[in-house]
């Protein structure tokens, strides 16, 4: 026993401090608290295809997920290449999956339509960049109505080189970016939900009559399309955002892409790293995701070897 009262007090105090310091937090557990807070984006590239420069599915994953971990927002990117991960575990936890990949019978997803219904169940982004907007119709393109809204489907759907130009409709994926125009293979007539249910369209044009050159095919032209753009003049959507069960899940699809030099136009690579934080359910800036344009440097890495 401390006979000295002023003794007792020290030692009081000493104990107080002490279990004070074990209850504080460590100066590495905020940087922990708010690196788990990150919303996780997993980015699907999709294995080399065409000739350099474009379908350059690795470096242009690279290149988005950098910049948006550069970008400042609470997003973690990560990138998994040569298509659908061996590991679907990587999964665990994201807040957005974007595909990036060749299409058709070898959609990186086509056996995998169960687990992507299940993550977009769950509240997952789904983001299809070009040729990752084909699925054959049936059930893939069922489950593609479904989880973003629409698709390219084959004597319906055309791929066309044009130059687009586009005013953003209004929507938070169009936050920053300026009226702007770009030569790419914008796919357009797609195939959309049914009275467009819970699609917004973004970039809309109407595709000039030279699209439209080539005898029909299953890519090139159709009777439908025809009628819809050179009798009708109707305006083809090229980008559009989608929500699901009252926007738990969110999604968008982007039919540009195809030449990988576009990702250095400030407005094209904008809109879509806006739209990736938009279905990871992170805050789009009023200016838009922050993004510097790339360097030459940036813009070289990672190509494919072709």
């Amino acid at each position: 026993m401390l006979k000295n009262p002023r003794s007792l007090i020290l030692a009081l105090a000493a104990a107080g401090a002490a279990t004070f310091a074990l209850m504080s937090p460590s100066p590495a557990e905020p940087a922990k608290a708010a690196e788990s807070a990150k919303k996780k984006i997993v980015f699907v590239a999709g294995r080399p295809s065409h000739p350099k420069g474009e379908h350059e599915h690795r470096a242009g994953c690279m290149l988005l997920a950098d910049q948006l971990n550069k970008s400042g927002l609470p997003v973690e990117a990560t990138v998994v290449t040569n298509g659908w991960p061996q590991d679907e575990k990587v999964f665990d936890g994201a807040a957005a999956v974007v595909i990036y990949a060749d299409g058709g019978d070898g959609h990186p997803a086509m056996k995998h339509l169960k687990k992507l219904k299940e993550l977009a169940d769950a509240g997952t982004g789904i983001g299809c960049i070009h040729y990752a907007v084909e699925v054959p119709k049936g059930e893939g393109g069922q489950t593609f109505l479904d989880v973003i809204g629409g698709y390219f489907e084959s004597n319906w759907s055309v791929n066309p080189h044009w130059d687009g130009k586009f005013k953003p409709a209004k929507h938070e994926i169009s936050n920053g970016i300026k009226e702007f125009n770009i030569v790419d293979e914008w796919y357009y007539h797609m195939r959309f939900r049914e009275k467009m249910d819970g699609v917004t369209p973004i970039l809309t044009d109407l595709p000039p009559k030279e699209s439209l050159s080539r005898p029909d095919g299953e890519h090139e032209g159709n009777p439908e399309v025809r009628a819809a753009v050179l009798e009708r003049k109707e305006p083809q959507h090229v980008m559009w955002a989608y929500e699901r069960d009252g926007g738990k899940s969110r999604a968008f699809g982007f039919t540009g892409g195809h030449f990988h030099k576009n990702w250095k136009n400030d407005d094209h690579r904008g809109i879509v790293l806006n739209a990736i934080a938009w279905i990871a359910h992170v805050d789009v800036p009023k200016d838009g995701v922050p993004s510097k344009t790339p360097t030459d440097e940036e813009m070289t890495a990672n190509l494919d070897q072709k």
